[in-house]
């Protein structure tokens, strides 16, 4: 009776074991789905980072160069009336 009792804990021991392989396996899973999302965030965020970096900013210096006109002919005109 003792080697039946044997038998019969050793296979709940062995389907202990895989569950807990098969435990790991999906956390395993798992941890590779949020690194390859984070790897791509991550790539994406450098490249967001880089593209508004280099990017020139057209609408600044349209405005500097409006401003610099117009403040120079107010100017004069104010000059010339009061004389």
């Amino acid at each position: 009776m003792s080697k039946f009792d044997d038998l019969l804990s050793m296979s709940k021991i062995n389907d202990l074991l895989r569950k807990q392989e098969e435990e790991k396996k999906c956390k395993n899973t798992v941890l590779w789905i949020f690194a390859i999302v984070g790897a791509i965030a991550a790539i994406a965020g450098i490249a967001y980072a880089a593209y508004k970096f280099f990017t020139p900013d057209y609408l600044e210096d349209f405005e500097d160069d409006f401003d610099e006109d117009f403040d120079d002919d107010f100017f004069d005109d104010e000059e010339d009336e009061v004389e």
